[in-house]
């Protein structure tokens, strides 16, 4: 008998302690990675949409599956170029109009608070939070390194493109990874996650339409410059639940200002119309089959999502949330705890679901 060698209980610890350095291990691999995991999240995102797309092609148009995934990428390159002409060329000049007014802007509003002891400190409280905050170091970051946010796209997008191309050998490989006695309940939770995430895109596609032409029309109406411009930006701006609205609103009153006290009295109205309109009619319609989620929780993870993952991962911030839920559903209520939570059987990560590579838990129960 080897006395060095580690009796039952040593060895047990031991294996704890290994796996316990290896969880930690690649939790720091993913933190540190967590700008990359971000943009392959990006890609996965309009991988979907573009088989969303295509599929729309194949059932209309009767296209081949080739063919219509070809029109699909088409699509949303060409859908890309429309947002890239309309900002460049066709509202040039408005753009130009607001980055050049909105420092005179800022700054008015800071004299015209400064004019009592209470607005004042206000305001130096505000402009001192913002010069030492992260949103000020990402604002700024953001600024000095627009080519680095450009290639960024440019990677979502190519990564988008590889995604769709070929997806089932990233479907497979992912669920390879997982245990073969867990390779079933994986599926199921990886169908759960494609088929929520497609109903958000499309609710999210509502409710960005519906935010746009309302705000374009209430600001025409209110005569403020620019209403096709600041719709536009205010519904592409809906993606980003409650900071997104948020942060459009802000060039909207920048040259609701412009124009006068009367418009720029009129947007304020616009705007909280619209928001009205669109908490307690519009997002409760689309959102209801989809997933519920509780608006402090929304909100505290959009928060938490760009505390980790940056400025640039605030754009998916709502698609996180919405998998993370998700697969809370799948895998611990229903796999974990038992609760009878049905499973979602329309289509994969990207694909839509034909017959299950693996057995499901009812057909091994059988």
């Amino acid at each position: 008998m080897n006395r060095l060698s580690p009796d039952a209980d040593d060895a047990r610890f031991i294996r704890r302690v290994l796996w316990l350095i290896a969880i930690v291990a690649v939790i720091a691999a993913l933190y540190l990675a967590r700008h990359l995991l971000i943009l392959a999240f990006g890609s996965m995102l309009i991988a979907i949409v573009i088989h969303a797309i295509a599929e729309l092609y194949e059932t209309h148009l009767k296209a081949r599956p080739k063919v219509a995934l070809g029109l699909g990428v088409a699509s949303v390159l060409g859908f890309l170029g429309l947002l890239g002409w309309l900002f460049g060329v066709e509202f040039r000049q408005q753009v130009n109009t607001l980055v050049v007014s909105l420092p005179g802007l800022i700054q008015k509003l800071q004299d015209y608070m400064s004019q009592s002891p209470v607005g004042a400190k206000v305001a130096d409280a505000a402009r001192a939070a913002f010069a030492g905050s992260r949103v000020a170091q990402d604002i700024g970051s953001l600024a000095r390194g627009a080519g680095e946010l450009l290639l960024n796209a440019v990677l979502v997008l190519f990564g988008a493109i590889f995604f769709a191309v070929d997806p089932k050998v990233y479907e497979r490989g992912a669920l390879l990874l997982v245990p073969p006695t867990k390779r079933a309940a994986a599926e199921d939770a990886l169908g759960d996650v494609g088929s929520t995430l497609l109903l958000w895109l499309r609710a999210q596609l509502i409710q960005m339409t519906a935010m746009g032409l309302m705000v374009g029309i209430g600001l025409w109406i209110a005569g403020v410059p620019s209403p096709a411009l600041l719709g536009l930006l205010t519904g592409i701006s809906e993606f980003i639940p409650y900071v997104g609205p948020l942060g459009a609103m802000l060039p909207a009153l920048g040259l609701a200002a412009t124009a006068g006290t009367d418009q720029l009295i009129w947007a304020l109205v616009v705007f909280a119309a619209v928001r009205v309109i669109q908490t307690n009619f519009v997002t409760p319609f689309v959102t209801s089959r989809v997933v519920s989620i509780p608006p402090a929780l929304s909100l505290f993870a959009i928060i938490g999502t760009g505390a980790v993952f940056g400025l640039f991962g605030l754009f998916f911030s709502g698609g996180i949330l919405v998998v993370a839920f998700t697969l809370i559903r799948s895998l611990y209520l229903r796999e974990m705890l038992g609760e009878d939570i049905p499973t979602t059987r329309e289509r994969r990560l990207f694909t839509a679901l034909g017959k299950p590579r693996f057995p499901t838990r009812r057909e091994k129960d059988e």
